[in-house]
């Protein structure tokens, strides 16, 4: 301390040389390497980026649609898995032509991850269970699933002692779309129509409208007729098949063979990602750029910094409390009530806040 007193320069200094190093390594490994010895060295994190983005972007879209409809999927990981499963079994034991076998094998992830899904909001459509519980529990039957299914003889690889699966055919894979050079694949073009499907059912179709007012108000949605079961089922089938894609793009795209990690941790980070991207769509794909860049720049950042690769996720920590902090302020200090007694004092004259608070 006494040192800090008679120099606080130097800590300041030293402390800004830590930042701008640790960050522009970051950088560097998520966008742009001038230091790299080739051009593709140079070009390689940019693809590294949207890489590691696309599955976090299609499992965000799950959690964000049925944010949309007021139900809270933190089930992307056992959505997820499930579709992997389903897209494994057929990407490595049926044996079809090329293109065809691509599409049966995405098929089969939406079918499994859409069925995960629609279980959840089955189950709070006739019983009105949780789906907060529900998924939790369904994500540790999906993955002690896996762990179980990668000791049968139909998912573990041939004279291998570790859990892991045979390698899908390449008829059954992404395309790669720079070459061998680098692993960005077809799979990211698809997660970005997805994204605008998304956008479309959502904003503009008669089904998006029912779903965004069951969100709004379940009761006035029900007496103007519509159905709220019907409205719980439909976007949990819809969230889980997002989620499904994002295991096909993982498996098919990144990984090629099953092994129990495969899912990582995309499922708790797809839930940031559309709390980040405010369960927008076009916000979504933002988010999941954002998190993919940390994650992609962050290996560099540590092998020539020294700054553990952890920092990442105090990062994203750190946006989720943003996120909630202003909602947690209000109800600390119960800005909300005040508010409200505010505008019933002088309702005849709406203000700017009290019109942005109703939109």
């Amino acid at each position: 301390m006494g040192y800090f007193f008679a120099r606080p320069t130097d800590a300041i200094t030293s402390g800004w040389r830590a930042a701008t190093e640790a960050y522009g390594a970051m950088l560097r490994g998520a966008v742009y390497d001038p230091q790299g010895s080739t051009t593709v060295r140079q070009f390689r994190p940019i693809t590294e980026t949207l890489t590691v983005a696309t599955p976090l972007i299609a499992a965000g879209l799950g959690v964000a649609v049925a944010f949309r409809v007021g139900l809270f999927n933190i089930g992307a990981q056992g959505q997820l898995i499930i579709g992997v499963v389903l897209a494994g079994l057929v990407g490595f034991r049926l044996h079809l032509p090329p293109g065809i076998h691509l599409v049966v094998a995405v098929l089969a992830a939406l079918v499994g991850g859409a069925l995960w899904g629609g279980l959840v909001g089955l189950l709070r459509a006739r019983t009105g269970a949780p789906e907060v519980i529900t998924t939790i529990m369904l994500n540790y039957v999906a993955l002690y699933l896996l762990a179980y299914l990668l000791t049968t003889s139909t998912f573990q690889r041939a004279g291998a002692s570790n859990p892991i699966s045979p390698p899908v055919d390449d008829s059954a894979a992404f395309p790669l779309l720079l070459g061998d050079s680098f692993r960005l694949h077809l799979g990211f073009l698809v997660v970005l129509v997805a994204a605008a499907v998304v956008w479309w059912l959502v904003e503009r179709s008669t089904l998006g409208f029912r779903w965004r007012a069951v969100g709004a108000n379940p009761a006035a949605a029900r007496t103007a007729g519509m159905s709220v079961p019907a409205a719980y089922v439909g976007v949990m089938v819809a969230a889980g098949a997002l989620a499904g894609l994002a295991g096909a793009a993982q498996l098919l795209g990144t990984e090629k063979s099953l092994t129990g990690g495969i899912a990582g941790s995309i499922g708790p980070d797809a839930i940031t990602v559309a709390l980040l991207g405010r369960s927008r769509p076009f916000g979504v794909v933002l988010a999941g750029l954002l998190f993919g860049a940390l994650r992609a720049g962050g290996v560099l950042m540590q092998a020539q910094t020294g700054t553990p690769i952890d920092i990442v996720l105090v990062v994203q920590s750190v946006i989720v409390l943003l996120i909630a902090a202003p909602p947690l302020v209000r109800a600390i200090f119960r800005l909300e009530t005040k508010r409200r007694r505010g505008a019933g004092t002088d309702a005849a004259a709406p203000t700017a806040e009290r019109q942005g608070a109703a939109a």
